[in-house]
């Protein structure tokens, strides 16, 4: 397996960690440098500060052995504009990213949903040449959907991955936002059902625990042995 960089975008510390903390670990220890990209700092929220939630993230990060920056974009005003695309682009271009993981775009909270545009377009936008982007055109060759969303539905993947090995390393990763489900007394069951989601997913693959993501384009296999029987 060739080495690859990965970068996961999330509107706000802790989207990575609750929709593929297992499978960023799982990259990790198969060799691959991770960056999660945190569009925001996720403030406010009632029991957190900016600092607070710098911390965790970082404790967060720490705990899935990835790397993470963050863009320092408003909270609750993310909006998918040209100087965002490029600055976006730009960090893909300096990574020379492989595969982009973005929110999938169907989802009841507006800063995913416009994230997910953004991720898109700066996708394709990394590659223009004759530009005043950073780095040396690049285009990350594969793109996927995770699944942390505000709707209530279950979502119909096309991917799932087992990443069985790495379940308990997820919650450790969000057991490292205490400011998001310790302290606010409405978010503590928030874990528990993340726990059972990858549970399900993962007996849909014949696997302990599991993370979805959808595949809008095409995904090619040179061994079919690599599917889960």
């Amino acid at each position: 397996m060739s080495r690859m960089n990965v970068a996961v975008l999330a509107a706000h510390p802790d989207d990575a960690e609750l929709a593929m903390g297992g499978t960023i670990a799982l990259l990790v220890s198969q060799g691959h440098d991770v960056t999660v990209i945190d569009a925001t700092d996720g403030e406010p929220t009632p029991f957190g500060d900016p600092a607070t939630r710098a911390k965790e993230a970082a404790e967060a990060a720490r705990a899935l052995g990835c790397k993470r920056i963050n863009l320092g974009w408003p909270n609750r005003r993310l909006e998918h504009s040209l100087a965002a695309r490029h600055q976006l682009a730009g960090e893909l271009r300096l990574r020379k990213v492989d595969l982009l993981f973005v929110p999938h775009p169907d989802d009841a909270h507006p800063d995913h949903r416009a994230l997910t545009r953004i991720g898109e377009d700066a996708r394709f936008d990394a590659k223009l040449t004759k530009c005043d982007l950073p780095g040396e055109p690049h285009h990350p060759r594969r793109l996927l959907h995770y699944f942390c969303t505000h709707l209530k539905v279950v979502p119909q993947p096309s991917i799932v991955v087992d990443c069985s090995a790495f379940a308990d390393t997820k919650m450790r990763s969000i057991a490292c936002y205490r400011s998001q489900f310790e302290a606010n007394p409405g978010n503590r069951g928030v874990p528990a059902w993340i726990d059972a989601m990858g549970r399900f997913y993962g007996s849909r693959v014949g696997a302990a625990f599991g993370e979805p993501f959808s595949a809008p384009e095409c995904v090619g296999l040179r061994d079919l042995s690599a599917l889960v029987p």
